[in-house]
């Protein structure tokens, strides 16, 4: 049997990312999980971008059709309603996440249910739908696979399209052969395959015997009054269509004007996200059952979050409302990839999540996880929503400076690099000066092991020895060398 992960240990607070983060690089099973994220998503979507010659032109497009959405907010969130309660379903306006949880306990309520079976759903994530119902007796079960093995761990998710990436094989098997003992199931299993054969086994009972069906949406068409969930396990179509009650939570921020343009926003997202064409299933659901229709749900309701959102929408951070949850962002982020999802402690992880979490959570509590980035823009350039993620964290940086919510010696140092950065020839020579008297002292080392004001980096690894010039001097040099001795290389 594995221990299990020190994810289940970790804070569920922003405030304790630095805690988090070090017992994250000190998991070797968690360590072992994170190394798949780069090689796996990272390369499919590489791989899936190249393969489409328009797919920045698509990006650009998908851009400003989000920019035009949220320029016009209010007018498509109203025809949106109007759309679902033409087609016969109804809206719910929610100001905060408490508001949001009400809802759904009431309708709820009003079916007598006992048993809600749910798709993947961050927004049911930021408003702590399941805790909510359980303590109202409500059981919710996850049935997309990735959070089902979380619900089982007792655990949040740890990355937007894959919650459960954190955990190896091995872990998942003794979840499962822990919680299914219940049902019969004695053998622990291996088998990739096998695993998940069992957990559609058990599932199955569970969509037929659910009172109310809860699913997220990747996109609300406008047009339509649709709404649209993109996954690969065809456990959202069974989740909205058997129970006699269809929930969709979302964020206003998910509304498009029209079909063609949810199409194109279709055509980025899964090659973003897990680097394929298009996901295995990509359902558009208008309202309740009709008399003709063979199946699905006899009442229909859409919740429409706003909790912090219209804040944002005013703000000069909302560019991040355009992220259509992607994860490429997290995927290439070299700090995501090393600490995992749980380290954050909030709902929304990585780049998006360290621009989000200081408007759902406060900067109070989050003011760590706009400072959880290296700035080398890998996020930005991923991201096919063209968000400038790097200049919105810093933006959050500037709040929590200006605001005085970070230590006095943390301003005192940034002060000091500021008075020293306005000041060209000064901060040239100090890096001159820096640079020389650490090439001279790690000249037979080659690689220092502990630096003064370094211990962030060497905790985890050695700091190289660095040549004997800046990059400045090395710069100036080059620009002095003649044209003509370049050419001859």
């Amino acid at each position: 049997m594995t221990e299990p992960g020190s994810a289940q240990r970790m804070q569920r607070s922003p405030a304790a990312f630095h805690d988090n983060a070090e017992q994250a690089l000190n998991d070797p099973q968690l360590q072992q999980a994170l190394r798949q994220i780069a090689a796996g998503f990272g390369g499919n979507r590489r791989r899936a971008a190249a393969a489409l010659p328009e797919f920045d032109a698509l990006c650009d497009a998908s851009a400003a059709i989000k920019d035009h959405t949220l320029d016009h907010l209010d007018l498509y969130l109203e025809e949106f309603e109007r759309q679902v309660l033409a087609a016969g379903g109804h809206v719910h306006w929610c100001a905060d996440a408490a508001a949001a949880r009400r809802a759904v306990l009431d309708i709820c309520r009003e079916v007598n249910a006992k048993t809600v079976t749910k798709g993947k759903s961050m927004v049911a994530e930021e408003i702590g739908l399941n805790r909510f119902l359980e303590a109202h007796d409500i059981a919710p079960v996850e049935t997309d696979l990735g959070e089902y093995i979380i619900q089982l761990a007792e655990e949040p998710p740890s990355h937007i399209i894959g919650p459960a990436i954190h955990k190896t094989k091995d872990q998942v098997s003794d979840l499962f052969h822990t919680h299914h003992r219940a049902y019969g199931k004695t053998e622990r299993l291996e088998d990739g395959g096998a695993l998940v054969a069992e957990a559609r086994e058990l599932l199955r009972q569970k969509y037929i015997d659910a009172d109310v069906g809860i699913t997220g949406a990747n996109f609300l068409v406008a047009e339509t009054g649709s709404t649209v969930i993109v996954t690969n396990e065809g456990n959202g179509d069974l989740t909205q269509s058997l129970p006699p009650v269809h929930i969709v939570i979302a964020g206003i921020e998910k509304v498009v004007p029209t079909l063609e343009d949810t199409a194109t926003l279709l055509r980025v997202l899964a090659r973003s996200a897990t680097g394929q064409e298009m996901s295995v299933y990509t359902t558009f659901s208008t309202g309740p059952k009709r008399k003709s229709d063979l199946d699905g749900p006899e009442a229909f309701h859409v919740i429409l979050l706003d909790n912090g959102r219209s804040e944002l929408l005013h703000s000069t951070k909302r560019d991040i409302l355009r992220c259509i949850r992607c994860g490429a962002c997290m995927n290439h982020c070299p700090v995501y990839t090393a600490v995992g999802g749980h380290s954050y402690g909030t709902t929304y992880m990585g780049p998006m999540g360290a621009v989000f979490s200081p408007q759902f959570d406060g900067l109070d509590t989050a003011k760590s996880l706009p400072f959880a980035s290296s700035f080398c823009g890998r996020c930005e350039a991923v991201c096919p929503m063209r968000i400038p993620l790097p200049a919105l964290m810093r933006e959050w940086r500037e709040d929590a400076f200006g605001t005085q919510k970070i230590s006095s010696r943390e301003r005192w140092a940034m002060r000091v690099w500021a008075w020293v950065a306005r000041r060209p020839r000064l901060y040239r020579m100090a890096a001159d000066l820096g640079v020389r008297i650490l090439a001279r002292a790690g000249r037979d080392r080659g690689a220092f092991s502990y630096l003064p004001l370094g211990g962030g980096w060497t905790r985890a690894r050695d700091f190289p020895a660095p040549e004997a010039t800046s990059f400045m001097a090395a710069w100036r040099a080059t620009e002095r060398v003649p044209e003509k001795e370049h050419s001859d290389g």
